[in-house]
């Protein structure tokens, strides 16, 4: 089995259902609420919390295999939940970043996890409306 396929799975039956419960009280994690490509429905994914003012920045371990990358890629509207708070944004994929230099300035332990579990580094730049 290959790393991204091994990645995929722990993160789908074991990590995501425990982060997207505890995402919002512990301020490392947040939520992204994307809009489903082929279902039109909203879709969350726990995320490291990239939060630096009015801008959340995501490094996508898998790249345009992420299915919340190819959401964003159909609708870039998005949501993020930092905290108890819901902000909505504008998402842009940025292919030209250095997912690992912008890792340095995210929070150390979700970007320690995303270098050793991802396969396909991508970063992601959400706008958010002002508060």
């Amino acid at each position: 089995m290959d790393k991204r396929r091994v990645s995929r799975f722990l993160a789908r039956y074991f990590v995501n259902p425990i982060v997207a419960r505890v995402a919002g009280f512990v301020p490392w994690w947040s939520l992204l609420e994307t809009t489903g490509r082929k279902s039109g429905r909203p879709r969350r994914n726990p995320v490291g919390n990239g939060l630096d003012g009015d801008t959340f920045w995501i490094v996508a371990e898998h790249g345009y295999r992420s299915g919340y990358v190819r959401n964003i890629q159909a609708n870039p509207q998005v949501r993020v939940r930092v905290g108890a708070r819901w902000r909505r944004g504008s998402a842009r994929l940025l292919p030209e970043d250095d997912p690992r230099q912008r890792q340095r300035r995210l929070r150390p332990f979700n970007a320690a996890i995303v270098r050793l579990m991802g396969t396909e580094l991508l970063t992601v730049r959400i706008d958010l409306e002002p508060r």
